[in-house]
């Protein structure tokens, strides 16, 4: 089934009572059973939700898995992997990665015993030299937020495979539509589902998906006895979501690709950072493993100074000064005071993301209007 087909009808099952086309909000707490332990195949709904198991049947689907997972957040989808390791386990992750997840890491689950070691994963040989008998698990984001680095998952893999660690790969950026780690040698895809899979900026979500029964029951586990689950009405949020995805996303690709041209060519403007670029560091892995480059773009300007940040941040109509990513509305975002804030401000220097960065992400509206919005803004 071709990509767009997939996108419409993947977890979309006419409702069997009324035929409905659209799947239904189950919205109910519990479940009448015929009789103790006799039921239809659900008890609780914080177990089990036929709204909530169409949309993880559905971001299965798009990923090329076998098995979903939907949890009420991004984070908390992160939180139930860590929460497949053990005090004292290390995970290698990304030194350039969501600033979220980094304090998740630092601040939640360190104090417990589990190790966390960065390194720079566009070279596959840190990641290498970076294993050790205790490594369980490797994080990567690719492209990153919001340096957009480029790793090389099926090398990760490799690495990942030979030390019995596990691999997730935070697909968030790409979308499925642009990149399928699982078909690259991932175990597990997460997304934060608020960002490209809803698209419209409604719902707080995450979802996990990977192919094997043992990880997923483990993960469902996790799910069912931690309780963070989204509600009916946020999986039906989704689910119609996922619906325009395709659409969507070629629209985000193509102003994307134009912006990011207009930014290169603007003499105000110093370091763009885009991975559609031939001259990007990971273009050819970008090219190879993707099948687009996105509508996530970061720049600096040439005035490389906080106050010119602060201004242009400050300055455009169009562009809603905002965290968050992947809505049709275009957003304009100053990492080092928003979305990366929690990460300590000495080892975001050294990873390369400076107090000045500007991260953009681009709508779907006209792209030339969003251009004169930034023109003006930059002036």
């Amino acid at each position: 089934m071709k990509l767009d087909t997939k996108m419409i009808h993947a977890g979309a099952h006419p409702d069997p009572s009324t035929g409905a086309i659209m799947t239904p909000i189950y919205q109910t707490s519990t479940y009448v059973q015929e009789a103790p332990g006799v039921n239809k195949g659900y008890e609780y709904a914080r177990s089990q939700n036929p709204t909530r198991f169409a949309l993880e049947e559905a971001v299965a689907v798009i990923e090329n898995g076998k098995f979903g997972l939907v949890f009420g957040s991004g984070v908390a989808a992160t939180d139930a992997v860590i929460k497949l390791l053990n005090p004292g386990d290390e995970v290698i992750a990304a030194s350039d990665m969501y600033g979220g997840t980094y304090r998740l890491f630092m601040k939640v689950f360190e104090k417990f015993g589990f190790k966390f070691i960065y390194v720079d994963t566009t070279d596959a040989a840190n990641v290498k030299a970076a294993v050790t008998a205790k490594t369980k698990l490797i994080w990567l984001e690719t492209p990153t937020n919001p340096l957009m680095n480029i790793t090389d998952i099926k090398a990760i893999a490799a690495i990942a495979k030979e030390a019995g660690a596990l691999l997730c790969v935070d697909n968030t950026f790409a979308s499925p539509y642009l990149q399928n780690p699982l078909d690259l040698g991932a175990d597990i895809v997460m997304h934060s589902a608020t960002k490209y899979l809803s698209g419209h900026s409604d719902v707080i979500q995450g979802c996990l998906v990977m192919n094997d029964a043992e990880l997923r029951e483990k993960l469902y586990f996790i799910q069912k006895s931690c309780g963070a689950v989204p509600g009916p009405m946020d999986c039906f949020l989704v689910l119609r979501g996922i619906k325009t995805l395709a659409v969507r996303m070629k629209a985000h690709c193509a102003n994307g690709e134009k912006i990011a041209y207009w930014l290169k060519a603007n003499p105000k403007v110093g370091k763009v950072y885009w991975p559609g670029f031939t001259d990007h560091p990971g273009y050819a892995v970008a090219k190879e493993q993707m099948r687009g480059f996105g509508g996530m773009i970061s720049f600096e300007l040439k005035d490389d100074s906080l106050d010119e940040a602060k201004r242009v941040l400050s300055s455009t109509k169009l562009f809603s000064l905002a965290e968050s990513l992947g809505g049709v509305e275009s957003l304009i975002n100053h990492p080092a005071s928003m979305t990366h804030a929690s990460i300590p401000r000495e080892k975001r220097l050294k990873d390369g993301l400076s107090d000045s960065l500007i991260r953009l992400s681009v709508g779907i509206e006209d792209a030339d209007d969003l251009i004169e919005d930034l023109a003006k803004a930059i002036g």
